[in-house]
């Protein structure tokens, strides 16, 4: 999970920018985070505004030089840190004021296309697919852990059907040699029933596998209950997410913080009927035909944002019993 899109022309387009820009209004100045930084499209954006300030963190030690530029420019109100957004609590934030807190959980081209981390189909060499501040990485998940294992991250965090017949092959092939990305993707192609989509064969592994191997499930739970934990009152949260999984985590979160009758049982009876936080829009914000046409992978961004609306203890448990079946899947990593 790290900043957003390039298209194919490599010109720099942050996705929605014109919508988040709209909901944070930064034209009244105040504290932004933006928790993707990538090469800062959206960091640069709120700067424009003459009263702004930024702190921004990205755990790609490559945004760092992107960073650097934008800093050079707004040396008082622009503040990096090579930091997870899930250790938000961490940056001694406490007095700060702040407006909005802005994820994008896209990843650039700049990523994909430096082969040597192993993010592509087109990549040749090991697997890696880590983002930064990693403990493992996507080769030691393809060749040590076991079938079960490898069919429920493919089908849990990449929603492939055929799952079970791509561990299969992985399993039967690395006897006789180490699985790096050109081999994986033979397999999944000598796996998989016909492809009547236009989406590569191997997408729905390699995003399983980038999930898995940067922990982005527990990250963006961590993300979401720190991040309304720092916002002020009337602070707005801002999330751009790019696959069902993600925009299921987000909406559900959201619901439990927002409304009265799903409200936890373990709140005090006084509490109940209190939200966290206030969803204007239940359907998300997508891309317009304009924005797609310029940034194709734009396509497949949703926008959702709430608003906080009053300072409660966040039941943290009930969150992460939500998802539990995808943090166990998660925690099959303390195998390796």
């Amino acid at each position: 999970m790290n900043a957003t899109i390039l298209s194919n022309n490599h010109k720099h387009y942050p996705v929605l920018l014109n919508e988040i820009l709209s909901i944070i209004s930064p034209q009244n100045g105040g504290t932004f985070i933006d928790c993707t930084f990538g090469l800062g499209g959206y960091s640069s954006a709120i700067l424009n505004f003459p009263k702004t300030k930024v702190i921004a963190l990205d755990r790609d030690i490559n945004s760092k030089k992107f960073a650097d530029s934008i800093k050079h420019l707004n040396k008082d109100r622009f503040f990096f840190h090579n930091s997870k957004f899930s250790d938000l609590d961490k940056l001694n934030l406490e007095n700060e004021n702040i407006n909005s807190i802005i994820f994008d959980l896209g990843f650039s081209l700049n990523q994909i296309k430096d082969y040597k981390r192993g993010f592509s189909f087109e990549s040749k060499g090991s697997l890696d697919m880590r983002l930064g501040l990693n403990k493992f990485s996507a080769s030691e998940v393809i060749n040590k852990l076991d079938e079960k294992d490898l069919v429920k991250i493919f089908k849990y965090f990449g929603e492939e059907k055929d799952s079970k017949r791509i561990a299969k092959s992985i399993i039967r092939e690395r006897k006789n040699q180490l699985i790096d990305t050109q081999i994986l993707v033979k397999i999944i192609n000598s796996s998989k029933k016909k492809n009547y989509k236009k989406t590569h064969n191997s997408t729905k592994v390699f995003q399983a596998l980038r999930i898995f191997v940067n922990k982005e499930i527990s990250e963006l739970i961590k993300g979401l209950i720190k991040s309304v934990k720092i916002l002020k009152k009337n602070g707005i949260i801002v999330f751009v997410s790019f696959h069902s999984l993600e925009d299921k985590i987000i909406k559900t979160f959201f619901k439990l913080l927002s409304e009265n009758n799903k409200t936890s049982r373990y709140l005090p009876e006084n509490e109940k009927k209190i939200n966290i936080l206030k969803v204007e829009k239940k359907k998300p914000i997508t891309p317009t035909d304009e924005e797609i046409k310029i940034n194709k992978p734009s396509r497949s961004a949703k926008l959702r944002y709430a608003i906080k609306i009053n300072d409660l203890k966040i039941i943290e448990n009930e969150i992460f019993e939500k998802f539990k079946y995808l943090i166990d899947i998660e925690n099959l990593s303390e195998k390796l």
